[in-house]
């Protein structure tokens, strides 16, 4: 394996970055801007009034009010992403501070707006409508809001809830700020001498490394810093549930599971399906940890074993090389979906590349109404990062098409079906090249990238998911959080889920928690594994043919937030209600277990 390397931001090629100045031409535009969104608050109280007044009134004032939205959003976009490529820039920490604050100041500044919808009452809102047909377009979103009202609060309530955005965001921006910038690794020493820097950016090759020692040094060293800081990571992570069950309380929810799945019109139901089919799906984890200890032939499999090669070769892939493996693999959906792809992840320069210091962990896709679809993202020319950037194009895609075909109002999607692209397009890829790409080697190696994903999204997050509702519930009921009773917890649940087959190094394994800001977003992890079921559900019917299913899959990617999450995955042809979909979805995962124990055999 080729050594780590981790060059200064700096020392990353243009054309290797993110198109920033598609955005804004300079920081000194960016500024510019902010200045004029900032000074335009004030202007849209006196819009309360005049949206009450009648049809045409309305409409006038929504097309403001989305105006000063979408000019925000852009500002949010370019903070975010220059903080994340580099957050040792202290240029842009403070630009993405600033941009905290402002978000804040507009989420007070148009809070009034719910509350006076609903006091104008439905139905004259729907005869405003009839008088008024562009106000049609409101339709769904006007729906939704009266199906909210119960928890809508009054205008003042409101407005102070916004404005509690962004000291609510501190937690996050802690926590973000402590793991990726202040974080210092010991470097991973292998069995050859040689050393690798451990960082955000490499801790994730350094997993996959062949060498042993490697692997031990490089996680052990990567717990450690989250283990020295397990009472400040306990502590901002509580601060977090604190707030959100602050928020179930303010809004008149029984619980903070009820209030997150309320936003998406979500039953219970789907959460509870997926975890107690995960519990009863556990020994197909169990048969693959031992099959990879029998394939590594070491007696105890150790954390940092998860993600061993199990071949001694593993391909070297360029970038350009991935783009067109990931083209071939979603050709079913037709020759303009490749083109945009390839435009974007190429000359448009949708995707920073590379890792760098600084950069943030783990990678995402960004962007909004007006903005091309960002993706961040450490590639490592090996075929993780092929799943990476397969993943992340599949949210640049949904996104792509959702602003494409919707208007402002629809422009988002809801969290609940934000993974279905993203794991769409890795089951799509991976079909393709378990077809084409016989050698054993290669097919190996994809298995494991399968295995891998697999990992993170059918067996971390929905254990997350079972840490998350625990913690909250400990909250709800007024009980405390304490750094050892949280180690406690995630490392009962993994016990559960290694069967017996992996060494539970207590402190480090019981940490994993702290490694997940994802866990910021409120029962966010969940969706992962409900996302991944629904991506293969989606697959499967394009790939076995089924008449229209590629047309009904981009219908779903074009329908943003203009329906109900559930309604538009059963447009597509799944319904996430019920478990079958998850059952059929760990029946892939055994599919994939019993392949690659017999390549592993010959």
């Amino acid at each position: 394996m080729a050594e780590l390397t981790l060059p200064a931001r700096n020392n990353i090629l243009l054309e290797h970055t993110w198109n920033s100045p598609s955005v804004f031409a300079s920081l000194e535009s960016w500024e510019e801007e902010f200045r004029i969104v900032e000074a335009s608050l004030p202007s849209l109280g006196p819009l309360k009034e005049k949206l009450c007044a009648g049809a045409r009134e309305l409409l006038e004032a929504l097309g403001i009010i989305e105006h000063i939205l979408a000019r925000a959003m852009k500002l949010s976009v370019y903070a975010g992403m220059s903080h994340s490529v580099n957050m040792e820039n202290q240029a842009a920490t403070a630009i993405y501070d600033r941009m905290q604050n402002l978000e804040g100041m507009v989420s007070g500044a148009t809070a009034f707006l719910n509350p006076a919808l609903l006091a104008i009452g439905q139905e004259t809102l729907k005869t405003w409508m009839r008088e008024e047909p562009r106000l049609g377009t409101y339709a769904h979103f006007i729906d939704d809001l009266f199906r909210k009202s119960r928890h809508v609060r009054s205008a003042e309530v409101e407005e102070l809830m916004g404005m509690l955005a962004s000291p609510f965001a501190g937690p996050q921006s802690i926590y973000g700020s402590l793991t990726d910038a202040d974080f210092k690794f010991k470097p991973a020493a292998g069995a050859d001498g040689n050393s690798t820097p451990v960082a955000q950016g490499t801790i994730d090759a350094i997993l996959h490394n062949p060498d042993r020692e490697t692997r031990r040094n490089g996680w052990e060293h990567y717990m450690d810093a989250f283990v020295t800081h397990k009472n400040t990571l306990t502590n901002v992570l509580t601060a977090s549930v604190k707030q959100d069950v602050f928020d179930m309380r303010i809004r008149k929810h029984a619980s903070t599971l009820g209030a997150s799945l309320f936003e998406s019109n979500i039953p219970a139901g789907v959460f509870h399906n997926l975890i107690d089919v995960f519990k009863n799906n556990l020994p197909t984890w169990h048969r693959y940890w031992k099959l990879r200890r029998k394939a590594l032939g070491v007696e105890t499999l150790h954390p940092y074993d998860i993600w061993a090669p199990l071949t001694k070769t593993s391909p070297h892939l360029e970038y350009s090389q991935v783009i067109d493996y990931i083209a071939k693999g979603l050709a079913p959906l037709g020759k303009e979906y490749v083109r945009v792809l390839k435009q974007g992840a190429l000359s448009d320069r949708w995707v920073d590349i590379y890792p760098n210091q600084g950069k943030t962990a783990g990678a995402f896709s960004s962007g909004c109404y007006g903005t091309h679809p960002f993706i961040c993202m450490s590639f490592t020319n090996d075929i993780e990062s092929l799943s990476t950037l397969a993943h992340e194009l599949g949210h640049s895609m949904h996104s792509y098409l959702t602003w494409k075909n919707q208007p402002f109002v629809y422009s988002n999607y809801s969290l609940f079906i934000a993974e279905v692209a993203s794991n769409f397009h890795q089951a799509m890829v991976r079909a393709y090249l378990l077809e084409t790409e016989t050698d054993p080697a290669f097919q190996i190696a994809l298995l494991e990238e399968a295995m891998s994903n697999f990992h993170r999204y059918f067996f971390i997050m929905p254990t997350l998911a079972r840490f998350e509702l625990e913690v909250h519930q400990r909250v709800e009921r007024g009980e405390a959080l304490t750094a050892d009773a949280m180690i406690d917890l995630m490392c009962r649940l993994f016990s559960e889920g290694y069967g017996g087959d992996m060494y539970i190094d207590k402190e480090r394994v019981g940490m994993t928690w702290a490694t997940f800001g994802h866990l910021y977003y409120d029962y966010y992890v969940y969706q992962y594994a409900t996302g991944i079921s629904a991506a293969h559900a989606l697959s499967k019917r394009i790939l076995e043919g089924v008449t229209d299913a590629w047309r009904d899959y981009l219908w779903f990617l074009s329908a943003g937030s203009s329906v109900y999450p559930l309604d538009a995955l059963k447009g597509a042809g799944v319904d996430l209600s019920k478990p079958k979909v998850v059952e059929d979805t760990f029946a892939v995962l055994s599919g994939y277990v019993d392949k690659l124990e017999k390549l592993l055999i010959k």
